[in-house]
């Protein structure tokens, strides 16, 4: 397992954090240039302020909610905030994500395949594949080892496999999304979820409780059940990073993928953060060829 913060190798088993807001380490900057990129998620948004030096200043995570151009102004003004700054001070802002085109303050936008794929690069400069598994989508997206995305897949039929399908099956449980990691952990086995759509998953859930069946095994199949439904969209090669809200606070997921996948799958640095970061990046690369 890796640390999300620094991409070293840690022990497993880390307390899982709520589904809200949460913040990276801040840095001093010694260089006047500053940069954002804003994420406007279906669950959350999430916005990044860095220096020309690539280094993370400042962030912020919120839900999205309906109004997805007043959630992305306030995550852009905490993180400018928590970075010491005032948004004068911000030469470009990039946006990314299912609203961006809600950012009424960004100078310009960029897919979230693009930007995950620009943030998770910046770490691991090699031929990648990146996994991100969102709110209502999960993304496989390769890289070969100049940057370039040679291939990507996106599965939006269904949101089974996703963060709303954890918030969903959570929901009928009556159990805190953030217990569910936990509960994995501590299971004796993993369950075997057949259903794939989240309407029948939450009846056989039920049916199986009703059976008598563990609740921490179920719990524990369920998230078996996102890493199957990964391996079937496309294989994983190379270097394989994942990203997005579902891993950052359940990192059972990415032993169970690497378990499924016969590969090490690498939970990337602040992966909820990670498209916001890439987007960051593109903002700097964005400015400096105008000369800003």
């Amino acid at each position: 397992m890796v640390n999300r913060e620094t991409g070293k190798s840690v022990n497993s088993g880390s307390n899982p954090r709520i589904y809200e807001s949460t913040s990276l380490r801040v840095y001093q900057s010694t260089n006047p240039g500053f940069y954002a990129g804003v994420d406007s998620g279906t669950s959350t948004t999430k916005a990044v302020v860095i220096d020309a030096e690539k280094r993370i200043l400042g962030s912020f995570v919120r839900r999205s909610g309906a109004d997805l151009a007043g959630v992305a102004a306030v995550a852009f003004e905490e993180a400018v905030k928590q970075a010491g700054l005032s948004p004068e001070v911000i030469c470009h802002v990039t946006a990314t994500g299912y609203g961006r085109h809600n950012v009424s303050f960004a100078h310009d936008t960029r897919s979230e395949i693009g930007c995950h794929g620009r943030g998770c690069y910046h770490y691991f400069p090699e031929a990648i594949t990146v996994v991100d598994i969102g709110g209502q989508d999960c993304k496989i997206i390769k890289l070969d080892a100049q940057g370039r995305r040679i291939s990507f897949k996106i599965n939006r039929k269904c949101a089974a496999g996703t963060g709303a399908f954890l918030e969903e099956i959570a929901h009928k449980l009556d159990i805190p999304l953030g217990d569910l990691n936990g509960l994995a952990r501590a299971a004796s086995k993993t369950a075997q979820i057949g259903s794939y759509c989240t309407v029948f998953t939450a009846t056989e859930v039920l049916d199986r409780i009703r059976g008598g069946e563990r609740t921490g095994d179920i719990v524990r199949g369920l998230f078996d059940s996102i890493a199957k439904r990964i391996v079937e969209m496309d294989t994983l090669t190379n270097r394989v990073i994942v990203t997005g809200g579902v891993v950052a606070f359940n990192d059972i997921v990415a032993e169970l993928l690497s378990a499924r996948a016969g590969v090490v799958v690498e939970i990337a640095p602040h992966p909820q953060e990670m498209g916001a970061f890439g987007a960051a990046l593109f903002a700097l690369e964005s400015a400096t060829a105008t000369g800003v």
